[in-house]
């Protein structure tokens, strides 16, 4: 892929993520919240050093969301009883409830606007969702090393 295109990729996907992002998830959540309690649902009970990790979020903003949703009865938090600094958290009820509803809302929006493409473009479009889907998982694994790297180099400067 020469510069050109891998530019206009990263737009796109930038674009199509600011706007997924800033639809409403029509739960009172942010779309870091709404991201992280996906995962719990998916996933939980999860420890908090692995959910970091996969949501690139530090610490601190991790902490600040977690504790949104725990006040929100989205979640709950469970000591590990063999190591009580350890914490995992899993979802409620509502919790789940929630995460539907969003995932939901947030569907009906991409169907209703692929709805508007030709057929031959929504078919690319759907076509295209398995080299994506590889694409961001290689991102994943390759890009945090380099961005330590870069950190680094910053740092050292």
């Amino acid at each position: 892929m020469d510069d050109a295109a891998a530019i206009r990729l990263r737009r796109v996907i930038s674009k199509l993520a600011r706007e997924l992002n800033s639809s409403s998830t029509g739960a009172g959540l942010t779309p870091s919240q709404a991201s992280v309690l996906g995962l719990i649902v998916a996933r939980g009970p999860i420890g908090l050093g692995e959910l970091s990790e996969l949501e690139r979020l530090n610490p601190t903003m991790l902490s600040r969301v977690i504790g949104k949703l725990y006040s929100a009865g989205l979640i709950v938090r469970e000591r590990d009883p063999a190591d009580l600094r350890s914490v995992s958290v899993l979802s409620t009820p509502a919790g789940r409830r929630t995460d539907k509803q969003v995932k939901t809302r947030k569907a009906a929006a991409v169907s209703h606007c692929m709805a508007m493409l030709s057929a031959e473009q929504a078919a690319a479009v759907t076509g295209a969702l398995p080299a994506l889907e590889e694409l961001a998982e290689i991102m994943r694994s390759e890009l945090p090393g380099e961005r330590r790297a870069r950190r680094s180099r910053s740092q050292i400067a």
